[in-house]
């Protein structure tokens, strides 16, 4: 007689706030033999990424070649660093640094030991040709400060940007063209400052619009031209309103603030689930028994996911791609059983890895390719492997370690936050949950100051031309301040150029010069991004308006009554005091398509 598996609420040991382990979460561990987790889903997904450095770029010599090169990491860092073509040279041997296992030390001061002296890769990038400053890409052309990027021509300034060309800060876009300040949109040209959009042409300042060609400030518009601020214009009065958008500065400003006004006005839909069942969290397409996942696709029996594509059967996972059987990962590639590691592709039945390739049966290994069997770096035969690994993690459980905060790290856990190469501020942790420095170090964590740069600037940002036919070719020779001086919480780099490309990218969309720094850029487009948590709410469809009466229904909804309020709720990305008019799929697809 078998017993019934209940839910069960425990206590986070780092945020000690109640968390509830769910009876499948219960079969999944059991499945793939490890402990339940002793951390709530949301620090454990914070104590992951803080291993993710993804936009910060350092000058530095390759410790092999002595070659100048391009990294993410800093000069500080205790590991050697080591070009493209060094580190996948014959140049060096990768098991002269392994180390047989010590049972009279706890696992996880072992493993930082040898975290700190093994060589890392200066930066993940293959098959590109002079996009020396991308991260986490592949085959690009001609791209500048770009990361999670994949088959671009001539970008720049933009992250997870995918088969596009000529694009400019942009966040989250695939097969676009000729766009500037755009956050997930697809398949779209010659628009700017658009979000969450498909198909769109000519467009400005549009959200969440699809097929649209020629239109300005729009919101949920479905296959129209020649529209403002979702008014029907012919095209003669639609170009004379862009020329004066254009040419006059305080227009400009206005039309933007009747967009911003608009945006709080018309109906939010709860969250983006296409084709998908048994799904809760925000963005899954294609996707089953999907929960708490965020921007997933075709995705099978997975929580805990952000960021992933052709998954199945896998928990507590971010970045990654066709994996499955994966647990408490950071950064994945066709994976089988990965659990507890950071960034190892093609690989299976891993264990506390970091950067290993096509392997197999490794257990808290740095680096390797094309090997098996290996612990530490050291190499074993399949019996010996076999036979150790159950001691060692029999020895992680009596030997546990405590971290400064008290924190215990018994088997199951990931790596401790004082293992990451990087400071807080560094990380993607601090996009995704922005601290202080005097909050990071409460914490625990380190915090990196700017550097000192000493640049003398020699354009401040008030003295920019408003307009971009104003600007003359010597402004690619100027250091230009950025607005916010290093005051923000943003990673000011203090100044920036323009680099030639972008001049002209600017000059051809009319564009005028931007006023931050690409930090302070990159910052302000994340800060569109709704967070990765959900709020049970109620849709906000009254009936015949929206509840706060501000939006007027244009179609009757599928009630009891048309004038009763709708009665559905969901799980949603949107807090109860955002000032948003949220409606259910149901009510929103009713006003919208």
């Amino acid at each position: 007689m078998s017993l019934t598996v209940t839910s069960e609420t425990r206590t986070c040991q780092n945020c000690q706030q109640n968390f509830v382990i769910e009876p499948e979460d219960f079969k999944f561990y059991e499945k793939i033999k490890v402990p339940p987790p002793t951390w709530c889903p949301e620090c454990r997904f914070r104590r992951r990424i803080l291993f993710r450095n993804e936009i910060n770029f350092y000058r530095r010599k390759c410790d092999l070649c002595k070659k100048d090169a391009i990294s993410i990491y800093k000069k500080e860092v205790s590991f050697p660093v080591y070009c493209h073509e060094c580190w996948y040279s014959d140049k060096w041997n990768i098991f002269s640094y392994g180390r047989a296992y010590d049972f009279k030390i706890n696992f996880i001061e072992q493993l930082n030991s040898l975290l700190k002296t093994v060589p890392r890769l200066a930066l993940t990038q293959i098959k590109s040709l002079n996009s020396e400053y991308t991260n986490f890409s592949a085959e690009n052309k001609n791209c500048y400060l770009c990361v999670i990027a994949l088959g671009n021509e001539n970008c720049a300034y933009s992250s997870t940007i995918f088969y596009s060309r000529d694009c400019f800060d942009c966040l989250d876009i695939s097969k676009c063209e000729l766009c500037y300040q755009c956050l997930r949109c697809d398949r779209c040209s010659r628009s700017s400052f658009c979000s969450f959009s498909e198909n769109l042409i000519d467009c400005i300042f549009c959200y969440d619009c699809r097929g649209l060609i020629n239109c300005f400030g729009c919101v949920g518009l479905r296959n129209k031209s020649y529209c403002w601020l979702n008014e029907q214009l012919t095209k003669d009065d639609y170009k004379k309103r862009l020329e004066k958008y254009f040419s006059d500065l305080s227009s400009r400003a206005e039309e933007e603030s009747k967009f911003r006004t608009l945006l709080l006005s018309f109906p939010h839909r709860y969250a983006y689930i296409i084709k998908s069942s048994d799904s809760v969290g925000d963005y899954i397409v294609n996707s089953k028994r999907c929960r708490n996942c965020f921007k997933v696709q075709e995705m099978i029996d997975s929580r805990n996911i952000v960021r992933a594509s052709e998954m199945k059967d896998s928990m507590e996972v971010s970045f990654d791609d066709r994996s499955e059987l994966s647990y408490e990962i950071m950064s994945g590639e066709q994976d089988h059983k990965f659990f507890f590691g950071n960034t190892c592709w093609y690989s299976s039945e891993i264990q506390y890895c970091s950067f290993c390739f096509d392997s197999h049966n490794l257990f808290a290994c740095i680096d390797l390719r094309n090997k098996s069997y290996c612990i530490l770096n050291k190499q074993y035969t399949k019996e010996e492997y076999e036979k150790l690994v159950p001691r060692i993690i029999e020895h992680m459980n009596s030997m546990p370690y405590i971290d400064k905060k008290g924190r215990v790290y018994k088997y199951g856990e990931f790596f401790p936050p004082e293992l990451s190469p990087f400071a807080y501020n560094e990380t993607i942790a601090q996009e995704y949950f922005p601290l202080t420095k005097e909050e990071a170090l409460a914490k625990g964590y380190s915090w990196k100051d700017p550097e000192a740069r000493n640049y003398q600037i020699t354009l401040k940002t008030e003295d920019l031309p408003d307009h971009i036919k104003d600007v003359k070719d010597s402004i690619l020779e100027e250091i230009i301040g950025c607005e916010h001086e290093q005051k923000c919480n943003e990673q000011c780099t203090q100044a920036f150029k323009i680099i030639p490309q972008e001049l002209a990218f600017l000059r051809k969309m009319n564009l005028p010069l931007p006023r931050l720094c690409p930090n302070c850029r990159h910052y302000q487009r994340i800060k569109q991004r709704n967070p990765l948590k959900l709020w049970h709410r109620k849709c906000q469809c009254a009936g015949l308006t929206s509840e706060n009466k501000v939006y007027q229904n244009t179609a009757d909804h599928i009630h009891h009554k048309k004038d009763e309020p709708c009665q559905n709720e969901f799980e949603t990305t949107y807090a109860p005091e955002r000032p948003e008019i949220v409606y259910c799929e149901q009510c929103y697809l009713r006003e919208v398509v």
